[in-house]
């Protein structure tokens, strides 16, 4: 390639990053944001107790998640008909205004309607990996996907945090503060995104595949990404265990304040998006994509076992880095599936995952919290608050044979 062409495509290459890890960060603050004031704004709306708009607070994450569940592989399938750009283009355009929206929601109904939207709209995690897929190379996947999980990560952390520090202002600031900064990653897009899926390889949808059934179904042909998507699967279902109860966990069982509470999100999910974007391209290039994820699975395990019986304090902040390490998991795991599927599908897999992950939010928001509900109620027959992170242990077992079968279908030795 001619120096001129390969400068210019290393500065496209540049903006598209950039721009896919702004739209996945925002993403991740829109929908992280809104953790800290949900109690007191739905206790607003619905004119009811905090005990009560927690019960409410746990719908409105449920329903959120359902959405990404549901269109996640329609807009990854769309974004291999008509271009990545285009569609979180459009994604960006809707959140902002949806945004402006629940700013000045004064019913519930509208809340729910917003959250809805916005979990249509954010179901674009698909495209943007698919994105990072058009202009990566097998070798630079890993770290690639794991810079977007830094992303994802980081916004998790800056979410809850910017939240509670907003809501000081007024419990609608975050709304708005989340519409301009949206509306600001557009702008930025609509001037120097790049297209990065070429035209020849763009194909027809097939609306059988872009629906979570026949997501999964399609999926199933395909013996190795079956075994992968199952492994994939449980992880998913014992990770959620920490955004679903970890806030009742500690105030229940440690009684940590509402401060505490968020410094001890924030450390998590520093820890996250520093294994996605830092130790992950230390480690993928040493020990393989396969052995990274063994590791992640030994120190997942450990964390979640450890905060199950945890006694005091002390021992769960000495756990957390730990519980960080078992981020190592789905970055080496997504790129052990996308090196068997072709550029032209790369959409359709990605679309494929962000249902899997939606579809394990919403099982394991509400299982988890009932089962948290059930072991400290006032008339629980066995008084463990810890229960939650037994199950999530369990599942998370479970998860390293099929993994480990998928691993021996190919043959995968690194």
């Amino acid at each position: 390639m001619p120096p001129a062409l390969q400068h210019l495509r290393s500065k496209q290459d540049f903006h598209s990053l950039v721009f896919i890890a702004g739209t996945v960060l925002l993403n991740a603050i829109g929908a992280g944001l809104i953790i800290p004031v949900t109690p007191d704004l739905v206790a607003q709306l619905s004119q009811t107790t905090i005990s009560n708009a927690a019960l409410w607070g746990g719908y409105i994450a449920a329903s959120y998640a359902a959405m990404q569940f549901l269109f996640g592989p329609a807009i990854g399938a769309i974004s291999d008909r008509f271009g990545r750009r285009p569609i979180l283009l459009i994604s960006l355009a809707v959140l902002t205004l949806d945004y402006l929206v629940m700013t000045f929601a004064a019913e519930l109904w509208v809340l729910f309607v917003g959250r809805l939207l916005a979990g249509i709209a954010s179901a674009t995690y698909a495209t943007a990996y698919a994105a990072i897929s058009d202009i990566s190379q097998n070798g630079k996947r890993a770290t690639r996907f794991g810079m977007v999980g830094a992303a994802i990560g980081f916004g998790f952390v800056i979410g809850p945090v910017l939240g509670g520090a907003l809501a000081l202002l007024g419990i609608r600031v975050p709304f708005y503060i989340a519409a301009v900064l949206i509306a600001v990653t557009f702008v930025y897009g609509l001037f120097y995104m790049p297209e990065t899926l070429p035209k020849t390889a763009r194909k027809p949808i097939k609306w059988r595949r872009a629906n979570p059934v026949g997501a999964a179904l399609d999926i199933a042909q395909t013996p190795v990404l079956m075994w992968f998507f199952v492994a994939l699967f449980l992880f998913e279902l014992a990770n959620f265990v920490y955004p679903a109860i970890w806030p009742y966990y500690t105030i229940e069982a440690f009684h940590w304040t509402t401060a505490q509470v968020g410094l001890s999100l924030a450390v998590v999910g520093i820890g996250f998006s520093s294994v996605k974007g830092g130790l992950i391209r230390w480690i993928i290039p040493r020990k393989g994509e396969v052995h990274t994820v063994l590791y992640g699975f030994f120190f997942a395990v450990v964390a979640l076992l450890g905060f199950a019986f945890a006694p005091n304090t002390l021992s769960v902040i000495l756990l957390l880095p730990l519980a960080a390490l078992g981020a190592l998991i789905p970055p080496a795991m997504i790129a052990l599936m996308s090196s068997h599927v072709a550029q032209d599908q790369q959409g359709r897999l990605q679309g494929a995952l962000t249902s899997v992950i939606g579809l394990t939010l919403v099982l394991s928001t509400l299982v988890m919290t009932q089962l948290f509900t059930q072991f400290t109620a006032d008339d629980a027959a066995l008084y463990y608050p810890g229960a939650p992170f037994l199950l999530a242990a369990t599942f998370m077992l479970l998860a390293i044979v099929p993994f480990w079968v998928g691993m021996k279908k190919v043959k995968i030795t690194n």
